[in-house]
This record gives C-alpha cells, sequence and structure tokens, in this order.
C-alpha cells in the first residue's frame, strides 16, 4: 500500500468516476483503476460498487476512509515538512451561497495571494448538503448559514447577518401576517435563509409561496419585473439593489431575523499546517 494509491482512492470516492480521477492526479484511468485494484488485493476486499457508470463507495470502503483518512492526512503534512518552507497543497471547501458568492469571494483571494502554492477547491452549495459532506468526509471545512447541532460537528462563529424583506413594488411597514397573501419567492428546500424564516414564522400562520429558485439573481429578476412579490434574503445579496432603490426594504414590526455565519468542521478532522493557516487566517 502507498500514498500514491491512498491519494487515488481518496479522490475517486470523491469523484465517483475513474475519468474525473485521472484528469484531477494527471495519469491515465488504467493507472486510476490498477491502483484500486491493487489497494483491494492488499486489503482482501472490494471498496467501491460499480453503479452505472459511477464508482460508489460500499460499507467496506466507508470504513477504511472513515478510519485512515485523517492518519494519511497527517503523514501527508509530515511529508511535506522536508519538501519545502513554503505552505503548499489543497484545501477543500463549500461555502453556502449567501456566504460564497457575497461574503467570502475577496476574503479567499486575499489567502490565495497570501499563499501562493495552496490550492483551494471550493463549492457552492445550500447548507443541508455542506454539513452531509462534512459527516461524509468529503471536505475539509465548510461555511453555513444556519445553525448546527450535530454532535460530529464543531462550528466556529465567523460573521453576523441579517435576513430583511424586500420588494420592488411593496413599501412601508407591516405585521408579517398582513403580507402572507402576497406572492413569497424563496430558496430551495435546503437553504439556510429559508429554514430560519419558515421556522421563525410556523406558529403565525403560511404563506403564499409564488415561486422558488435556488439562485438569487433568479430571484432578483422576478422581485424586479413582477407586481406585489415578495422574499426574505440575506442584506449582503441586496446591497447595491437598495442602494440603487430598485429594491426596497420592507420593515416589518413584529419579526426581526437575525443569524449567524459558521465555518464547520468533523469533529475527528486532522489539521493539516493548510487548514491551521487558513483558520487563523479566517479568525
Amino acid at each position: 500500500m502507498t500514498l500514491k494509491y491512498l491519494e487515488i482512492f481518496y479522490d475517486l470516492a470523491k469523484t465517483n468516476s475513474t475519468t474525473l480521477s485521472a484528469k484531477n492526479l494527471n495519469i491515465t484511468q488504467s493507472a486510476v483503476s490498477i491502483a484500486i485494484s491493487k489497494l483491494e488485493n492488499y486489503l482482501q476486499v472490494k471498496l467501491f460498487d460499480r453503479l452505472g457508470k459511477k464508482l460508489v463507495l460500499n460499507s467496506n470502503g466507508k470504513l477504511f476512509y472513515e478510519k485512515s483518512k485523517k492518519h494519511y492526512d497527517g503523514l501527508k503534512d509530515a511529508v511535506n515538512l522536508f519538501k519545502s518552507d513554503n505552505l503548499s497543497g489543497e484545501l477543500n471547501i463549500a461555502l453556502s451561497k449567501t456566504i460564497g458568492n457575497y461574503f467570502m469571494p475577496l476574503k479567499l483571494v486575499k489567502f490565495i495571494n497570501q499563499y501562493k502554492d495552496i490550492k483551494i477547491n471550493k463549492s457552492i452549495e445550500n447548507s443541508t448538503n455542506i454539513i452531509n459532506k462534512i459527516l461524509d468526509g468529503k471536505i475539509d471545512l465548510g461555511f453555513v448559514e444556519t445553525e448546527v447541532f450535530n454532535k460530529d460537528i464543531k462550528k466556529l462563529k465567523i460573521a453576523e447577518d441579517e435576513l430583511i424583506f424586500v420588494s420592488s413594488t411593496i413599501k412601508g411597514e407591516y405585521f408579517i401576517d398582513s403580507l402572507f397573501n402576497k406572492k413569497w419567492i424563496l430558496r430551495e428546500e435546503g437553504s439556510g435563509t429559508r429554514e430560519i424564516f419558515l421556522n421563525a414564522i410556523k406558529e403565525i400562520g403560511k404563506i403564499n409561496i409564488f415561486y422558488e429558485s435556488s439562485e438569487f439573481e433568479d430571484i432578483k429578476k422576478v422581485l424586479l419585473n413582477t407586481k406585489d412579490t415578495i422574499t426574505c434574503i440575506s442584506k449582503y445579496v441586496v446591497e447595491e439593489e437598495l442602494k440603487n432603490k430598485k429594491l426596497f426594504e420592507v420593515k416589518l414590526k413584529n419579526l426581526d431575523l437575525k443569524r449567524n455565519f459558521y465555518l464547520i468542521y468533523h469533529k475527528d478532522k486532522f489539521f493539516t499546517r493548510i487548514i491551521k493557516e487558513f483558520l487563523k487566517f479566517i479568525k
């Protein structure tokens, strides 16, 4: 069993595709297949199930991944100590859409400029998917906009956010229940914004959900072009539209929604030098 075989195993567990892993690692597809075959022969168990064109970790593979990954990260980190004084390697993160598209971009650029030999692989997803990826060991760190109560996840508060109500045609100050009959636009299920808003009003009544979308630009376009539409959204997302008076904040008399942005990681995550430096930078 070699470090290279393990590197291929962990990448394939993430991509579920020999083609993608070969591309990621700059090797041939046959090299990926041979490495996995040799690793399985060494362990004397199958690690993947083939589902159509996908290779998916089976129960043996999941157990091996869970037991070995943090030790592999530690060993790889130790090897890198002697290769260079410069910090180098990869960091895999996932960010919720509000954080990834509006709050963190310039901060990530600053970190990348500071450590030019570090590659950050990032994806933008909803908070539920990010939490699941942390639990499955698919990413190193996550950034979410919802509370996390899983005992296997540690969280670090990085910022505060305010959810506001905006419309292009509705103006003024209202009680929330007087707006229930308006055309509400919401994020998709699994979104932290949606979850916080619906939980806040569940004892008051039900809104008229007119439209759902996973994309902020789509939501803003509908708001700007459809009368009597309204949404609950992060203030970060609509700063420009509010400033240019394309959208207007609808004040609510009986509802004030604030939340925290969190950096999350698995409680058993091994902190490589890269992760330690990134956490120090974020703090």
